[in-house]
């Protein structure tokens, strides 16, 4: 991996635990927030780690869109089977993801995928697809998915929503498994992740 500077490594720390929490990645006014930072100054470090092909920008005119490159080599990272926690997910009306640092070790289950993280279920909008309030669903991180599958959807008020996914002619459907909830109708829509397995506690 390139040679980072310190602040340099601390965004991409950043970056990659905020996308843990939130499915998300943060905008430039929340790293810099905290970091105590200009946007200016927070603009600088991203282009010098987009330089140094660490970082990326998947649209430049979105506030979500850093992504981090697989050439990114963090010193603290956690064993591939210890998966975060990264909030709570909703399966009703769409809500902002709720921080929660609480780790899952799954030492048996999901141990093969790359980039996986944990949402807790808010709601009963997916419950035919067994998918119930209070479930943990183990998502896959990818910003594509196929027609019904399932969703980690973020709408443009950066607002999350779990849903399946249809693209119809001109627009976008996230339908919920539930007949007493009607279906999202988007033009667009940014996934952050697809649902690969549910964890439930009975």
């Amino acid at each position: 991996m390139q040679t980072v500077t310190p602040r340099q490594m601390d965004i991409l720390k950043f970056v990659r635990d905020y996308r843990g929490r939130h499915g998300y990645s943060p905008t430039m006014q929340e790293i810099g927030d905290h970091f105590d930072l200009t946007k200016v100054t927070v603009f600088e470090h991203v282009g010098a780690l987009e330089r140094k092909g660490l970082l990326r920008r998947e649209a430049r005119h979105k506030a979500r869109s850093l992504q981090l490159s697989d050439d990114v080599a963090f010193p603290d990272e956690q064993r591939p089977t210890r998966i975060p926690l990264a909030g709570r997910i909703a399966a009703g009306q769409p809500l902002e993801a709720i921080q929660d640092e609480q780790p899952l070790d799954l030492e048996e289950m999901f141990s093969g995928r790359k980039d996986t993280f944990c949402l807790q279920v808010v709601g009963d909008s997916m419950i035919d697809e067994q998918i119930r309030h209070g479930d943990i669903v183990v998502c896959e991180r990818r910003d594509q998915a196929r027609d019904g599958e399932t969703v980690v959807a973020l709408l443009d008020n950066d607002e999350a929503t779990l849903k399946k996914l249809y693209r119809e002619r001109g627009r976008v459907r996230l339908q919920p498994a539930n007949p007493q909830f009607p279906p999202i109708y988007v033009n667009d829509v940014r996934i952050q992740g697809v649902v690969i397995g549910v964890i439930r506690k009975l």
